[in-house]
């Protein structure tokens, strides 16, 4: 995949993203009022000397649901801990909702729906005696009205039926779930997600994607770390890739796949494939790859569509199929970090 010159409005940060990555694309400075999760320069540094995270400028705009994508060891649920005051930075700040991280974690996090590293619960207690005693530690709970927030919070992730039974018998999709419900006790101003969907079966992928939706739009911001970038694809709005501690692209997800040029794709019979990419290297395509399925693919630049059909034909390859389309994030993702991708469960 071939550089592109930024959209106006954005900045080129290749410069910061480890060596064999195109580029990063960040978020206007005025923009950063407006952020509900914002970094600069955020970094962990462990005794050991490995760096976990190395200067990370994180833009959250508020009320966009944002996907958090990165190999495993990329930083990610490192640089979710130090937004919500569990690790301290070794150096760089972090605000949320406005406020510095850690200074006024104990103001924030009211605000802010966590579920990180998988649920935590007594495993003795049933599913509502969880949420109940996790309610009645909120100073500014009523109880009062602690049933019905309960009760709400389990049907929002459909575990009403299984409300009496006990944590230690759970599945883990189960256990998942009431971690979901735990953070969506009362209404938040933020919503951060690490693996949401782990050990949930389709239809509860389905469920938590339609819920993070009508999270956001009722003004909720959602931060979403996730491995399944189909979810991703599916429900975001705005993406940042981590690879190897440093956040090498970030920005709207529709407009990070326009950055690149498009590619012809061009289906035809196996034996002429070659024909096919030597008509494509002709008319002046670059990175022309073909493969024995009869798939030749090449960056289109400004040679009309219409144009390529006429070359092969007049070359008398048998065009079995003829698109143009943009990079995806997975063509975006694994450019940018040169590792695979879980794109279904």
């Amino acid at each position: 995949m071939r550089t592109a010159q930024a959209p106006a409005g954005t900045a080129d940060l290749s410069a910061a993203a480890p060596a064999g990555t195109v580029r990063s694309v960040d978020t206007p400075d005025d923009a950063a009022a407006d952020a509900a999760v914002r970094t600069v320069g955020l970094t962990k540094r462990f005794r050991s000397g490995q760096v976990a995270v190395d200067g990370v400028d994180l833009h959250v705009p508020r009320g966009a649901v944002y996907g958090f994508l990165g190999p495993n060891g990329s930083g990610k649920t490192t640089t979710l801990r130090m937004l919500l005051g569990l690790v301290r930075p070794t150096a760089g700040s972090a605000t949320l909702l406005g406020e510095p991280i850690p200074h006024a974690v104990r103001s924030v996090l009211p605000r802010v729906g966590v579920l990180v590293e998988g649920p935590g619960f007594q495993p003795y207690l049933s599913g509502r005696a969880n949420l109940e005693r996790l309610d009645a530690f909120d100073a500014s709970s009523d109880p009062r009205t602690a049933r019905r927030r309960v009760d709400e919070a389990l049907a929002r992730v459909g575990l009403t039926a299984a409300a009496g039974k006990r944590y230690r018998q759970y599945s883990l999709g189960m256990k998942q779930r009431l971690g979901l419900a735990a953070a969506l006790l009362r209404p938040r101003d933020l919503l951060v997600l690490d693996e949401p969907t782990n050990g949930l079966d389709p239809q509860g992928t389905r469920e938590v994607r339609v819920l993070v939706r009508e999270l956001a739009d009722a003004g909720t911001t959602v931060l979403v770390s996730s491995h399944l970038l189909s979810e991703i694809e599916q429900v975001c709005s705005h993406v940042g890739i981590m690879s190897r501690g440093r956040l090498v692209l970030q920005g709207e997800r529709s407009a990070l796949t326009s950055l690149e040029a498009p590619r012809v794709v061009v289906a035809t019979v196996p034996d002429q494939v070659p024909d096919a990419a030597r008509a494509l290297v002709r008319l002046g395509l670059t990175e022309v790859a073909a493969d024995a399925t009869g798939e030749v693919q090449a960056v289109l630049g400004d040679v009309p569509l219409p144009r390529v059909a006429e070359v092969l034909v007049a070359d008398g390859v048998a065009v079995l199929g003829l698109a143009a389309r943009r990079p995806s994030l997975e063509d975006l993702f694994v450019t940018l970090t040169g590792e695979g991708f879980d794109v279904a469960r």
